[in-house]
């Protein structure tokens, strides 16, 4: 494991490479071995390791059958997977947890020194993830543990239900976007979910009351953006529910049979508009007893709990005082190199964060926020994605098709939505993966922000990352490592600017190096408010005066680290190390580093915990 020293004193510890290594030849012996990886790709596991593996994939998909669908698993034997959804009660809970410890005990029986290359590291990853998820089950029992969840992984969280969390969060667009509609099974199946989806709600209201007899409340703040999203979508009639349009417009389109519509009427009706009605008076009640505290601080055991979710969100045991140093750090140092491209713009008074701010309002950036503007700016992101693609040959010796859709976040969700995220596309490749931008206000995406993130969230980010992943065995799709699938994405934005994305638009340099300075700043705010109790005036403040964030997108980040605590410091710890591995193979290897075979290198053994990732890139080392 690559201490906090080693990545303070990498070459690139920053984010920033002063040039691009210079690429070798692609007909070279070396380029070869990035398709080949000796050992990387070689199956050597034994029998007892394989079963024992494929045994816990199956029961994973049988606890989350949302994955299933996810990675589009949920067919032939598993086809029943499509009706349903995971089982959100707390007996259920119970259940998973005393079955993550008996596969723990299960995976702790093989002997990984009797395994080599990927079967080694398939070992250790999923032996890690279990071992992380189990010490949350054992040691606090309120909120969710999402970590063997791969379609919720990152929302690891106190809050049962949240803007962000829950049910009501998360199942209508899981429905609409991942949910096959091909013939009249699948939608019967759309049909069982939306029935399983009210059952849920009033399950999570048992968990609300018993999680917040134990003292875990969510913040008044988050409370009235919940009860926002679900009374605006209470008000709604019925008939223009996503959960009823999804099916019909979709089953029509195929011309499946049937009155589809009138049936999913009829259960939102009859179930889940009643179970909704439910839930929004616990809320309402739980608003009446809520605090403005936003740090898990105050939650029993606060402090050891954030410990772990910072573990969760970095897979390291860096503590939150050693996170929120190095966001400092980070944050003065990036400034910095912001300040003097800012001098050369004419942008001389005020702060880097005053001047950032007042660049995001110049007219010339910013698309009109309209239903046309809008889809300006998607035809923008599409471009930018077409650009690199042209340069990705410069980065990787293996090439993807890695195809992706560019959406709008559901205006239902969108005002407690993330301002973008990406959702992988299913294993086969039937279903792309999907890039989802948050357009409630298009005034928080000047234009020089826009090609960093769409790096980060398409090519070659989270999209060209996961189709890697799903080339390995199918456990190691149905688990993910914030701080490695993050670090990757902001290293990719960082492959942005070194394949000369920007060589001449120095404005979207400055916006690349905003999106970095962005995710420094979330270091010391999300351990600010967890660890160092910070309100969440302050964190908004203290983010729109550093990076020069707009004030409605500021307050939208600090209420996702609210909701999920530790999940936003993985993306600078992951970049960081993956800077410093690269620093340390260039180093051990002199003239012979190539930029793309380190690059396959980083990506054909899946996402990983960082402390997998050392042992990974050393043998790669030893490849080479």
């Amino acid at each position: 494991m690559l201490t906090r020293r080693d990545v303070l004193t990498s070459s690139t510890a920053f984010g920033f490479s002063a040039a691009l290594p210079a690429f070798g030849d692609p007909a070279s012996d070396l380029a070869r071995k990035a398709t080949e990886l000796g050992s990387f790709v070689t199956s050597q596991m034994t029998q007892l390791s394989r079963d024992k593996l494929t045994a816990a994939s199956e029961e994973l998909l049988s606890e989350y059958p949302d994955d299933a669908t996810f990675l589009g698993l949920d067919t032939g034997t598993r086809t029943a997977l499509r009706s349903r959804l995971p089982d959100r009660s707390m007996e259920a809970d119970a259940t998973r947890a005393a079955s993550c410890a008996k596969r723990l005990g299960d995976l702790k029986s093989i002997n990984p020194a009797q395994l080599t290359g990927i079967d080694q590291v398939n070992l250790e990853v999923v032996t890690y993830a279990h071992a992380l998820a189990d010490e949350g089950y054992r040691r606090f029992h309120y909120g969710d543990n999402a970590v063997l969840n791969v379609w919720q992984a990152e929302s690891n969280t106190p809050y049962a239900v949240s803007q962000a969390s829950g049910f009501f969060a998360t199942v209508p667009d899981f429905l609409n976007s991942q949910h096959p509609i091909q013939g009249k099974a699948d939608a019967d199946a759309y049909l069982a979910r939306v029935d399983v989806f009210a059952g849920g709600l009033d399950a999570e209201n048992a968990r609300l009351t018993r999680d917040a007899a134990l003292g875990s409340i969510a913040p008044d703040f988050l409370l009235d953006l919940t009860l926002k999203q679900m009374t605006d979508f209470q008000a709604r009639s019925i008939a223009d529910w996503g959960l009823v349009t999804s099916l019909a417009t979709r089953a029509n389109a195929k011309g499946i049979a049937g009155d589809w519509e009138g049936q999913a009427k009829y259960v939102c009706e009859k179930k889940v508009a009643p179970a909704l009605a439910r839930q929004i008076a616990i809320l309402k009640d739980l608003r009446a007893k809520a605090k403005p505290d936003a740090g898990v601080w105050k939650l029993p055991d606060g402090e050891a709990y954030y410990d772990w979710l910072l573990k969760v969100g970095t897979t390291t045991p860096m503590s939150p005082d050693e996170v929120h140093k190095l966001g400092l750090e980070q944050v003065q140092s990036i400034s910095a190199q912001m300040d003097v491209l800012l001098q050369k713009q004419g942008l001389t008074n005020g702060t880097v964060g005053q001047r950032m701010d007042a660049l995001s309002k110049d007219p010339r950036y910013l698309f009109p926020n309209t239903d046309a503007g809008r889809a300006d700016l998607i035809a923008y992101l599409n471009a930018n994605v077409a650009k690199m693609r042209e340069r990705l040959p410069k980065a990787f010796a293996t090439m993807q098709k890695a195809d992706l859709f560019i959406k709008r976040v559901p205006p239902e969700i969108e005002a407690g939505a993330p301002d973008g995220y990406e959702q992988d596309g299913t294993i086969d490749g039937s279903r792309p993966a999907s890039y989802y931008i948050n357009l409630r206000d298009t005034g928080n995406w000047p234009k020089f922000s826009l090609p960093t993130l769409t790096f980060h969230e398409g090519i070659p980010g989270h999209v060209w990352q996961g189709s890697f992943v799903h080339a390995l065995p199918t456990i190691r799709s149905q688990l993910m490592f914030n701080a490695y699938v993050e670090g990757w994405a902001l290293y990719s934005e960082q492959l942005g600017d070194e394949l000369e994305i920007y060589a001449d638009d120095p404005v979207g340099k400055l916006g690349y190096l905003q999106s970095i300075q962005f995710r420094a700043c979330r270091l010391a705010v999300d351990t600010g408010l967890h660890a160092k109790r910070w309100t969440r005036d302050r964190a908004i403040q203290w983010m729109v005066e550093q990076n020069g964030n707009p004030v409605d997108s500021a307050r939208g980040e600090i209420d996702r680290y609210c909701a999920w605590p530790g999940q936003a410091c993985g993306y600078q710890i992951g970049h960081l190390h993956i800077d410093a591995l690269r620093t340390k193979a260039k180093a051990a290897l002199g003239a012979r580093f190539d930029l793309r075979t380190f690059n396959d290198a980083l990506l054909t053994s899946g996402s990983l915990p960082l402390t997998v990732l050392d042992g990974v890139i050393e043998r790669f080392i030893k490849e080479v």
